[in-house]
């Protein structure tokens, strides 16, 4: 068995397990490096129950984890809540090709991610990963299904990612 199908194996199962001990308020996504078909099975995880914030995981094949907070942003957004989302993110590379992706003006960052879901996750070695996800259904939060980007600090690489809508 190679590196990669070994990898592959380890990152579904994880994801097994994980969906085995969930239960409501939380789902499963997947997605790809950009431009390689080397996949990423995301889980997420509504805090208190609820599907506007709470935890993400990106497990990639090889194995490794990125772990994070993500926030569904709406016009009731308090800009402090968000201060997360720019751990790891220097003032060098925050904006990098993500629009209005900085702290400077709150309101024009809520106004331009509203409805949306950001998350800022974090590797064991310290290299993190932002994402912004367009929902499907915004009401629902992350249980009614989405799709968007994700990003890594260190090589910019990007991910593509899909949630399916929850029943």
């Amino acid at each position: 068995m190679n590196k990669l199908t070994c990898g592959i194996g380890v990152a579904l199962a994880s994801l097994a397990l994980w969906a085995c001990e969930t239960s409501g308020g939380g789902g499963t996504g997947a997605g790809n490096v950009r431009g390689t078909q080397k996949p990423v099975a995301f889980t997420w995880q509504g805090a208190d129950g609820e599907n506007d914030s709470g935890d993400i995981t990106a497990t990639f094949g090889n194995g490794r984890v990125f772990k994070g907070r993500f926030y569904q942003i709406n016009s009731d957004t308090r800009a402090e809540r968000l201060d997360p989302l720019w751990d790891g993110w220097e003032s060098s590379n925050r904006r990098g090709d993500w629009r209005y992706w900085s702290d400077e003006d709150d309101r024009e960052f809520i106004r331009a991610y509203d409805g949306r879901v950001l998350a800022n996750l974090r590797a064991n070695d310290g290299e993190h990963m932002r994402c912004r996800f367009t929902l499907i259904s915004p009401s629902r939060g992350m249980a009614g299904g989405g799709e968007g980007r994700c990003q890594l600090s260190e090589s910019s690489r990007e991910i593509n990612a899909e949630f399916p809508r929850q029943s």
